[in-house]
């Protein structure tokens, strides 16, 4: 009897990583649900158990910063299972505020979770998918193809993991393990409540940048009320794992497809700045 393929997931104790750890168990494989803290688990643990594959979920703590916690993760992963057959790279942080108002330590920040964790992790896994020909599967967004206001330090970080995968998967596919990134829009999860923003005192700290500020939270809250539910942003991801032969580049809506087709085709950026303007007036 063939075992069960194994599958290490970052960033799952809310949104997109926990729907996508129920999704894959659901399809078979061995999930490992990975999260910085722990003891966050309890809604992924509730939603294994009403789903009935709690058998097939296994959570960890790793730190996407964390070098060596990578390292230990995926090497106990390997060691208690025999093989690791797909990395999933959705852990993340938003970070909102334009360059002026935020410090480069700010934007630092920023990359570090969300461009070096994937690089860390990715680099470890690795070794692990070239013995099992495996899959690279990385949580983007729109904000990797589309730059957007007062994202800068967010879009920057996704931009760097789009070019860093679009590039590494042609040389992956030598050796057997297939690169994809999924670009989901808006998602109705936590990612957007745990920013914790104080919209009162970012507006009115926000000085010249206050009228482009509000009309662009006032523009947000209203396409995050249309928002996808983290379990359609998901889906994506677990058909990626499972096709024959995964497209590099994979959008959750059809909103999504359109609006980052909008800069796929637009040579000279204007497209892209006559959109994205129409937020911040």
């Amino acid at each position: 009897m063939t075992s069960p393929k194994t599958v290490l997931i970052t960033g799952t104790s809310s949104g997109i990583g926990l729907a996508a750890a129920i999704g894959t168990a659901r399809a078979g494989w061995t999930t490992i649900a990975t999260m910085r803290d722990t003891g966050k688990a309890e809604a992924l643990l509730r939603a294994a158990a009403e789903a009935g594959v709690a058998d097939r979920i296994q959570v960890k703590r790793l730190d996407v910063t964390d070098s060596a916690g990578i390292t230990a993760c995926l090497d106990e992963v390997v060691a208690e299972h025999g093989r690791l057959d797909a990395l999933v790279n959705n852990a993340g942080a938003a970070q909102v505020g334009t360059i002026e108002q935020s410090s480069v330590d700010d934007v630092r920040a920023a990359m570090e979770v969300n461009f070096f964790g994937v690089v860390a992790v990715t680099r470890a896994a690795l070794p692990h998918l070239r013995a099992s020909k495996g899959r690279v599967i990385t949580v983007t967004s729109v904000g990797g193809v589309v730059g957007q206001p007062f994202n800068e330090a967010y879009c920057a970080a996704k931009f760097a993991v789009e070019g860093f995968m679009q590039s590494l998967a042609p040389v992956a596919a030598t050796v057997g393990v297939d690169v994809t990134v999924v670009e989901p829009g808006a998602v109705a999860s936590e990612f957007v409540a745990n920013l914790g923003l104080d919209v009162p005192t970012l507006l009115a700290a926000a000085g010249p940048y206050g009228p482009a500020l509000e009309a662009y939270i006032t523009r947000t809250r209203q396409s995050f009320g249309n928002a996808q539910t983290p379990a359609e942003a998901a889906a994506p991801i677990v058909d990626a794992l499972t096709v024959t032969r995964p497209p590099f580049r994979v959008q959750t809506s059809q909103w999504a497809r359109d609006f980052v087709a909008t800069t796929l085709a637009d040579l000279d950026g204007s497209a892209v700045q006559t959109l994205t303007g129409t937020w911040v007036r």
